[in-house]
């Protein structure tokens, strides 16, 4: 079974070492929690608000060695009124037996306002 793993997390600024710095250890905490291995991944999808134009979000996944053939894609979030600045999203799409319930899903810094039924 194909299951969507989701995280998210902020940016302190718009600045490619903390942007990288910050998706990658969303990433890291994904891989962690989930065990997930990326002869398992199916894709990642990551998006970005506006208001990161420094570098694409994705290029932190690359630093991963074992993770260079997995397909990822980059892409801007919804600007919506009051939402989260800075913010870098984050869906896994993973081959695992884990059922639904059981998926960590790992919101980070000012993103974990976006789930609080999650904590």
């Amino acid at each position: 079974m194909i299951r969507g793993i989701r995280g998210a997390t902020t940016a302190d600024r718009d600045d490619e070492k903390d942007i990288l710095l910050s998706t990658e250890n969303l990433l890291k905490e994904m891989i962690i929690h989930n065990d997930i291995k990326p002869e398992n991944v199916a894709s990642v999808f990551i998006s970005a608000t506006e208001d990161i134009t420094s570098v694409f979000p994705a290029k932190a996944l690359r630093r991963f060695e074992e993770w260079k053939y997995v397909p990822v894609m980059c892409m801007q979030e919804l600007d919506i009124p009051q939402g989260l600045s800075l913010c870098i999203r984050v869906m896994i799409h993973y081959q695992t037996s884990t059922p639904q319930k059981d998926i960590q899903h790992i919101y980070m810094k000012k993103a974990v306002s976006l789930r609080p039924d999650l904590k």
